[in-house]
C-alpha cells in the first residue's frame, strides 16, 4: 500500500532531526561519552521537584486554565519584569505551553498564512525550519559565521526581506552556537522590524545562562517592540526542567488569544503538577540557577581551551551550553567526523550540518555533563584529530 498519498505533502518533504537521526546509532552502542542531547546534566533542584510532589499529594492532577494556572501566570510576570524590565499582563498577555517548542509552534500557526516567510539566523535549532513549513510558511535563513561570534545583523537581514516577510525568529543566546547578540545590535534590528512591519519571536530559553558578566537584553525591552514581539522562554535548560516541559510565550493580549484558540484545541494545558514545579523554580530558584550557570562556566572554559589545543578552532561561547568547533581541519565533513569519532573514540557530538547549511565544517558539542567525563572525552577526540588531522 502506497501511504505517501495519504500523508500531507509539507510533512513527507520535512527531513528528519539530525539530531535525533544521528542519536538511533548511539543507542546501540555502549560505554559512549555523549557531547550530544542538549540537557543539563543535573537532576531538577530538589525543592523544585518537591513542589510537584506536594501539588500531586494535594490533588493537584486536572486541568488548569487554557492559559496556565493564574499563579503561574503571575510568577512569570514578576520574572520577565526582574530579568527583562518589561511588563505583562498575567491575565491576558502570557500563555503556559508545553515547553518552548509548542509555544513556537503556536505563535507560527496564530500568525502565519500560506507564503508568508520567516526570516532566522543559521546555524539555527534544528526545529525552526520544519517548524515554519508546517504553518504553510516559508522560512529564509540568512547565515553567520565564527568571525562575527555568530551574530545576526540588521544588514545581513535587510537582504533578504521582501513584501511577504512578515517575521523575524531569533534565538540568542543560540543553539548550537553559544552566540549571543550585543544590546547594540538589537537597537538597528527593531529598527528594521518597525521600519518593515515585521512580527518578532524571540526564543530566549537560554537567556539565564550568559557568561563572562554578560547581561542578556531582550529585543521586546526596546522602545516600540514589546508591542511586534512573542518572547518565548521556559523552565528546561536554566532550572534542568527538561522533562517537567513547561514553557510560556508573551505577547500583546489579540496574539496571545489567538495562541490560546490552537492551544485550547491541540493540547488544552500544560500539566497542572509540572506549572505547581514551576511557580518555586521561577519565585525561589535563583541560588541553584546561579549554581549551575557558574559550574558550565567552569566547563565551557576547559572544554573550549582543550579543542582549540587539539587543533579544532573554537571561539568561546558567551551563552547556552554548547561549544561549536571547526572541524575543517581534519578534511572531514562534519557527519563522517562525528560518525567516524563516534565509531572509533565512542564520542557522541552532533554534526554541524543538522544545524543547516551554515553549520557545515562544525560539530556541537554539548558541555553540559561531568568534568570527569569532557576530560576523557577531550582526550578521546584529541587521539582521534590526531590521527585525521591534514598536515
Amino acid at each position: 500500500m502506497d501511504f505517501s498519498r495519504y500523508i500531507a505533502d509539507r510533512v513527507l518533504e520535512i527531513p528528519r532531526s539530525g539530531i535525533r537521526d544521528f542519536f538511533e546509532v548511539v543507542q546501540t552502542m555502549t560505554d559512549v561519552i555523549s557531547l550530544g542531547i542538549g540537557e543539563p546534566d543535573y537532576v531538577t533542584p530538589w525543592r523544585i521537584r518537591e513542589a510537584a510532589i506536594f501539588a500531586m499529594e494535594k490533588g493537584k492532577t486536572g486541568y488548569t486554565s487554557n492559559l496556565g494556572t493564574p499563579k503561574l501566570r503571575q510568577a512569570i510576570a514578576k520574572y520577565i519584569e526582574r530579568r527583562c524590565d518589561i511588563s505583562y499582563d498575567p491575565r491576558t498577555e502570557i500563555l503556559v505551553s508545553v515547553g518552548v517548542s509548542e509555544a513556537l509552534d503556536l505563535a507560527l500557526r496564530a500568525l502565519l498564512d500560506p507564503g508568508d516567510e520567516v526570516i532566522y539566523h543559521e546555524p539555527s535549532y534544528v526545529s525552526y525550519n520544519p517548524s515554519v513549513s508546517l504553518c504553510y510558511g516559508k522560512p529564509v535563513p540568512v547565515s553567520t559565521s565564527a568571525d562575527q561570534e555568530f551574530r545576526v545583523l540588521a544588514e545581513d537581514i535587510e537582504r533578504v526581506v521582501t513584501p511577504r516577510s512578515k517575521a523575524l525568529l531569533l534565538n540568542f543566546p543560540t543553539n548550537p552556537t553559544g552566540g549571543t547578540i550585543h544590546a547594540t545590535d538589537l537597537k538597528p534590528i527593531a529598527d528594521l522590524c518597525r521600519r518593515h512591519d515585521l512580527i518578532v519571536l524571540s526564543d530566549e530559553i537560554y537567556s539565564e545562562l550568559v557568561y563572562d558578566g554578560a547581561e542578556h537584553t531582550s529585543i521586546a525591552s526596546l522602545p516600540g517592540m514589546k508591542e511586534r514581539t512573542v518572547l518565548l522562554n521556559g523552565c528546561s535548560k536554566s532550572y534542568a526542567m527538561t522533562g517537567f516541559r513547561v514553557g510560556y510565550a508573551c505577547a500583546p493580549g489579540p496574539i496571545i488569544e489567538a495562541m490560546m484558540k490552537i492551544h485550547q484545541y491541540a493540547i488544552m494545558c500544560a500539566s497542572n503538577m509540572s506549572q505547581e514545579a514551576a511557580i518555586e523554580a521561577l519565585e525561589n530558584c535563583r541560588n541553584e540557577v546561579v549554581a549551575m550557570r557558574n559550574d558550565y562556566e567552569r566547563r565551557r572554559n576547559f572544554v573550549v581551551n582543550r579543542l582549540n589545543e587539539i587543533g579544532l578552532p573554537c571561539h568561546s561561547p558567551r551563552g547556552t551550553f554548547y561549544a561549536f568547533p571547526n572541524i575543517t581541519p581534519t578534511g572531514l565533513q562534519s557527519k563522517d567526523f562525528s560518525l567516524r569519532l563516534l565509531k572509533s573514540e565512542k564520542v557522541a557530538v552532533v554534526p554541524g550540518s543538522a544545524f543547516g547549511n551554515p553549520g557545515e565544517g562544525y560539530v556541537r558539542c554539548c558541555f553540559a555533563t561531568g568534568m570527569d567525563k569532557l576530560k576523557e572525552a577531550m582526550d578521546r577526540v584529541e587521539e582521534f584529530v590526531g590521527k585525521h588531522a591534514q598536515s
